[in-house]
């Protein structure tokens, strides 16, 4: 609604948004958002608009429900504001909004015009944060950098606003920006799958062209730069809304014989732009030349003098020491094969260039930054002195040769990595907004969010070890090897835990340094730098610079190394840094995943270990830790499983150590979350040990091991064999270390699914399992509350334990969790007190807590599952209630909503709706109601769907339907009959009885007997008459009859007519 709205969206020049795959993913995002505002943020969502929201909408007055005051064509919200004003007012064609909660209602109210009033609305409001936060308060906060101040920030336009009122607008202006790049990042994940061109290749091209602007005859090109010197770490330099129409970046060419070219290198080719200088300037990003395939051939489309001379050039290093040319660079595709980005540079290297990418020359003369070319960038190495190009003697050569070799690698703390930004540089702008191209989910709900550092105010708050730092990186910048290695080791003397230090280390270039460190040839420097880098990516400021920095492929080069110590140091590193979404996704594209799963290739034997026999332990150990910070990451998962990570992690399972253990189990549990692990999991035999470490003495063991069984028991299999190696009671023992809540969560989730099979159930009833949960219903998280309440549900699926249920007091506890919103506790909630609600006893208690209502208000909740969930639960309601009829007619707006649902495009939802109706008509009043709302052609029009369950619900739906009325024909001329007839041909029994009593109801009127008969259904009634089920039996048979005795009658007529 900011940046993704003014800057991403695509429109026209009247204003109106056009019709653009990107567009329609753009408000599918927003409409997705607004409608589930009023459940995710309820306080936000009351939050009045400062100005409200008016467009021309499609709604008319009777689309609206109760809740609103309708007068004619005008319609009124109940709810309005201190001034007694509407929040919604309706004067057609306009309608006026002035809370999300509001929005919300509308777009329900919209159904399937959804998109077109998000569309409208975003049209004639193209200034949404305005109106809704406040012209004063939205200038002030959307300001780069001004996030600190937002906290302490009063709207000063209305000195009468509580403090209260003003935290509501900041929090509701996060959420709002949040969004915005959310937007914006999965609008850059679907660009990225249709890309041509990418980062990689245009920056190469660009450094290749430089060479062509040299001085000499040989001239082609006066000049060629970029338009911004910030790249993004995505490699790119267009700004983010930009990147989300796939631009890549901006560079300006002035050829020798022709104007200058402004040109706009993006993901679908290169082009001409408007003349655009610098970013920002938004009439300069219109395109006005045809697209190109790469800067090369619009060159030679533009200046003759190029396009002749483009063939005849020879292209030599940056001259540092000689004038070798550049060596044939094979071109890799780094999608080819799985192959890493990081791989893809290493082979593209020439040799020499790797040799000499972090050797500087001396020569006399002062510093300057030498450029060094390779076909993947242009490499600035700092230290370099300036000299002419001359033919060096050899003696001068000679002297270079080895002694100074090893002088120059000690130098190199001074130096700057190739490619590596400094954090003075990368912090201009990434600070304003960081966009990713490629985002991923992850399957942890504390995924760590990027965020703003918290800095000390002034000087006189930094501690002196800060300054102290600040010496020590100075000594580390300009010593020699020796120097070096004595100032690592005492910096790791000072307390590198402290936050400060970390961010002493950073300002004062330190991490630079530390990261040039680990691509020099030195064990000791290597050591001593990844040693520090473990302790201080350890904060979160830290760890995200590291990333920005390209930090994690110079880890990633180090697992290969030879010596076990490095591998085991940069394991845990990258275990460290790997905490949040970018720098797991760049472990895998630097191909980490699979250098790390070769890290556990070892075979715990016992638990007296050679020196030799430790290190590979620990190295292995550091692999899993690493393994297990990268598994949080869906597309690392699969990784992990291609690499064959699963089967060695069941390997290590066998050791006897905790702590090789626990991230062993961490990383497993973590995979287990994807089916085709868990076959391998399963299949290796892995389910025994989790049993077996149940038992264990360390919580965080137990907890994880827990969490594996919670995962792995989807499967029968995988219950099956907890309960053969006996894992059930330590289950329940678990439940009584109910102060840790994470393995309180893991155990009951366990518990859950282990219950799914009845045989479980019956030894979980043996250890007073259920008992144990119900006391857990109250004063928990709501993790461990959803999978309670799942497990309470399977458990009263048996009917002595719905006894148990309200013996022990727990239908009050369950009745009163249907008032909350979070949506997975809600459907097992719903079908917890529905698997009570079979018992008459429980049903009236449930009852008397006013659960039916509260029930049935669940169907008007947005979620599909919430919603399937509470009709199933409505059914024992309906069926065991005295007055079921009165209940349901009593409800006001009940019996509308659920004949609404008949709409739904989920299947369980129609599914589940079928069997409520099914209970409601019944009751002869609640059928005439449903009838007048129309719920006759709403069942036809469902007949044609394929779904077995929904065709079984469905047909008895129409059966209980038929008895009203004029229902059997309004059935036929809905079309409902024919399709029926094809439900004969279902392998499924019961689709087949549902089917036949229907067919039997819908007999009874001649015309359904005729369209009955020509669609060849009498055979198969015929075999029907052998049902097992007494009452099939009769009904197929007296559809026959009725089919029979009209032909009779038929017959019988034309005697008499002859």
């Amino acid at each position: 609604m900011g940046v993704s709205l003014t800057k991403a969206a695509q429109w026209t020049s009247n204003g109106k948004l056009e019709s653009t795959p990107m567009n329609e993913s753009l408000l599918k995002n927003i409409q997705r958002f607004v409608e589930q505002f009023s459940f995710d943020h309820p306080q936000e969502a009351e939050h009045v608009f400062e100005e409200p929201l008016q467009w021309s909408t499609t709604l008319v007055a009777s689309d609206f429900k109760p809740g609103y005051d309708i007068s004619d064509s005008t319609v009124q919200s109940h709810e309005k504001d201190n001034e007694g004003q509407p929040l919604l007012q309706l004067s057609p064609p306009f309608v006026y909004v002035r809370s999300f909660s509001q929005l919300s209602k509308l777009l329900h109210l919209a159904e399937e015009r959804k998109l077109e009033e998000v569309r409208a609305c975003l049209e004639e409001n193209t200034d949404p944060m305005v109106k809704i936060l406040g012209l004063n308060f939205a200038t002030n906060v959307d300001v780069e950098g001004a996030l600190p101040e937002v906290l302490c920030l009063k709207d000063e336009g209305k000195e009468e606003d509580s403090a209260m009122d003003s935290n509501i607008k900041i929090k509701l202006f996060m959420l709002l920006q949040n969004k915005d790049k959310q937007v914006l990042s999965q609008l850059l994940e679907e660009i990225s799958e249709k890309v041509r061109l990418d980062a990689t290749a245009v920056k190469n091209e660009v450094e290749l062209l430089k060479q062509f602007c040299k001085e000499g005859e040989k001239r082609v090109l006066k000049s060629l730069r970029y338009t911004s010197d910030f790249e993004f770490s995505n490699g790119c330099r267009a700004p983010p809304w930009r990147q989300a129409h796939g631009e890549i970046c901006y560079v300006v060419i002035e050829p020798c014989d022709t104007e200058t070219l402004y040109i706009t290198c993006s993901t679908a080719g290169v082009f001409l732009n408007g003349g655009m200088t610098h970013e920002g300037e938004e009439s300069s990003y219109e395109r006005v030349s045809d697209v190109y395939e790469d800067l090369v051939t619009l060159l030679k489309s533009r200046s003759p003098r190029f396009a002749e001379n483009i063939n005849k050039q020879v292209f030599v290093v940056g001259e540092p020491s000689s004038t070798q040319k550049v060596q044939h660079v094979e071109l890799v595709d780094g999608e080819e094969q799985g192959q890493s980005s990081y791989e893809q540079q290493e082979k593209n290297v020439p040799k020499e260039a790797k040799k000499q990418r972090h050797r500087p020359n001396k020569a006399e003369g002062k510093k300057k930054y030498e450029t060094i070319w390779t076909n993947l960038a242009v490499l600035h190495i700092y230290g370099a002195e300036e000299k002419k190009p001359s033919t060096g003697s050899g003696e001068d050569k000679k002297r270079l040769e080895p002694e100074a070799k090893s002088k120059m690698k000690a130098e190199l703390p001074g130096l700057s990595s190739p490619g590596r930004l400094s954090f003075q540089k990368m912090k201009t702008s990434a600070e304003a907004m960081h966009v990713e191209p490629f985002s991923e989910s992850s399957s942890e709900s504390e995924e760590e969010e990027e965020q703003p550092e918290r800095r000390p105010e002034s000087d006189t708050d930094l501690p002196s070890e800060y300054w102290q730092i600040q010496k020590l990186v100075k000594y580390l910048k300009g010593g020699d090897q020796t120097a070096s290695v004595l100032t690592l080791c005492a910096m790791m003397d000072l307390n590198l835990m402290q936050e400060t230090c970390q961010l002493a280390i950073r300002d004062s270039g330190g991490l630079e340094i530390l990261l040039n460190l680990l691509d020099t040839d030195d064990v000791k420097c290597k050591t001593g730098s990844l040693k520090i880098l473990r302790k201080i990516s350890h904060n979160m400021q830290m760890r995200q610079t590291i990333v920005d920095m390209r930090g994690l492929q110079s880890m990633v080069k180090i697992l290969d190394s030879s010596v076990k110590e490095l591998k085991a140091l940069a394991a845990e590193t990258i275990a460290n840094v790997a905490k949040f979404r970018r720098a797991r996704r760049a472990v895998r594209q630097y191909g980490g995943i699979k250098k790390l799963v070769k890290l556990l290739d070892f075979t715990p034997k016992s638990d007296n270990l050679s020196t030799d026999l430790e290190k590979d332990m620990e190295v292995a150990r550091c692999g899993a830790l690493a393994l297990w910070s990268c598994s949080r990451s869906t597309k690392n998962k699969e990784a992990i499983r291609k690499a064959g990570g699963i089967p060695l992690l069941g390997r290590l399972l066998k050791s006897p150590h905790e702590n090789m253990l626990i991230p062993v189990v961490g990383t497993l549990q973590e995979c287990a979350s994807k089916e085709n692990c868990r076959v391998i999991i399963h299949t290796e035999g892995m389910v025994k040990d989790f049993v077996k470490n149940l038992s264990s003495d360390s919580d965080e063991l137990q907890m994880h091991c827990a969490s594996a069984i919670f995962k792995c028991a989807e499967d029968k299999q995988t219950r099956d064999l907890v309960r053969k190696f006996k894992g059930l009671q330590p289950l329940v023992s678990l439940l009584g270390k109910a102060d840790n809540k994470d393995l309180l969560a893991a155990a009951t989730g366990a518990i859950w699914k282990c219950s799914n099979s009845p045989e479980n159930v019956a030894i979980f009833q043996k250890h007073k399992a259920l008992e144990t949960l119900l006391r857990l219903l109250t004063d928990q998280p709501e993790e461990v509350l959803v999978n309670v309440v799942g497990a309470v549900g399977e458990f009263a699926q048996i009917p002595v334990n719905k006894a148990t249920v309200r013996t022990c007091g727990g239908i009050k506890p369950l009745v009163n969790l249907l008032t909350g919103t979070n949506q997975a506790l809600l459907v097992n909630v719903t079908k917890a007190v529905g698997a009570c609600a079979t018992d008459k006893d429980n049903m009236v208690i449930i009852k008397q807590l006013d659960g039916v209502c509260l029930v049935w208000s669940l169907l008007k909740n947005p979620c599909a599952d919430v919603q399937s969930s509470a009709a199933w639960a409505l059914c024992p309601f309906l069926e065991n209630a005295k007055d079921a009829g009165e209940l349901a007619r009593s409800l006001v707006g009940g019996l509308e909503v659920i004949v609404n649902l008949l709409k739904s495009t989920n299947n369980e939802v129609l599914t589940s709706i079928c069997a409520a109706i099914t209970k409601i008509a019944k009751d002869k009043d609640s059928l005439a109601i449903l009838t007048d709302l129309e719920v006759v052609p709403l069942l036809a029009k469902l007949t044609n769907t394929t779904d077995e369950r929904l065709r079984r619900h469905l047909a008895e739906a129409i059966c209980q339907c038929c008895v009203w009325g004029k229902n059997r024909k309004s059935f036929r001329v809905a079309g409902a009959v024919v399709p029926l007839t094809r439900y004969l041909k279902s392998e499924d029994g019961l689709v087949l009885n549902s089917t036949v009593m229907a067919l039997y109801e819908l007999s009874k009127d001649p015309h359904n007997c005729i369209i009955i008969h020509e669609k060849g259904a009498v055979q198969m009634l015929i075999h029907m008459i052998r049902s097992d089920n007494e009452e099939v039996q009769e009904a197929a048979a007296r559809c026959v009859r009725n089919i029979r005795l009209l032909a009779q009658a038929n017959k019988d007529a034309k005697r008499l007519i002859t």
